[in-house]
């Protein structure tokens, strides 16, 4: 029996449904610390972020700007591309149906294509985007973000790969077509469905 056959029979003892639990995923505790290149030092004063791409208005808000609109909480379970999920992680943000309620798109939109520092990039389909748990999320259980897991801003996409919930986001592209992000590019897989084990190019 492997490792992950055996800690889903587990699941249900500890009182967990397994169903839950996404195919060679393991629970945790813990919340890892995983990217790409260094933390990025971040000043709010000079931080904005930036919605353009395929829309009527293009905008840019400050970071108080997006402190000032309505916020929502989310209990929501993450899990990770290299095999960790974290169940009923708490998060407080704005919403991305209240992002969306501040543009209006042009004609034949389908991908967004989310930005952040360092130049990172991630795809992800609009309709997935556009998900009612999704958030631009700034505390993680009562407290602001860590600046390793995302200070001062990260989209939080709980239904896709972690990798998908960009860390340190300063905006937002909307395109009609997809375009392969950092990870993407790099052997991960276009959409990174954890149900399907979408990890990587080919799953």
């Amino acid at each position: 029996m492997s490792f992950f056959s055996r800690r889903r029979g587990d699941l249900a003892v500890e009182g967990i449904d397994p169903n839950r639990v996404p195919p060679g995923q393991y629970l945790t505790d813990r919340f890892p610390v995983l990217h790409a290149g260094v933390t990025p030092r971040v000043k709010l004063d000079i931080w904005d972020f930036t919605v353009d791409g395929l829309v009527e208005d293009p905008v840019t808000w400050s970071y108080d700007e997006i402190r000032a609109m309505p916020s929502v909480t989310r209990t929501v379970d993450i899990h990770c591309v290299t095999k960790w999920s974290k169940l009923d992680t708490v998060w407080e943000g704005v919403s991305i149906s209240e992002i969306m309620s501040r543009i209006k798109l042009k004609p034949g939109v389908t991908h967004v294509l989310i930005s952040a520092e360092h130049g990172f990039t991630a795809n992800i389909p609009l309709s997935d985007f556009m998900a009612e748990q999704n958030m631009l999320a700034y505390r993680y259980d009562g407290l602001d973000l860590e600046p390793d897991h995302g200070w001062p801003l990260r989209l939080l996409v709980p239904h896709l790969y972690f990798w998908k919930s960009v860390k340190w986001v300063r905006g937002i592209q909307f395109l009609d077509h997809d375009t392969p992000g950092f990870w993407e590019r790099n052997g991960y897989h276009m959409y990174g469905d954890p149900w399907r084990e979408q990890r990587y190019w080919g799953d």
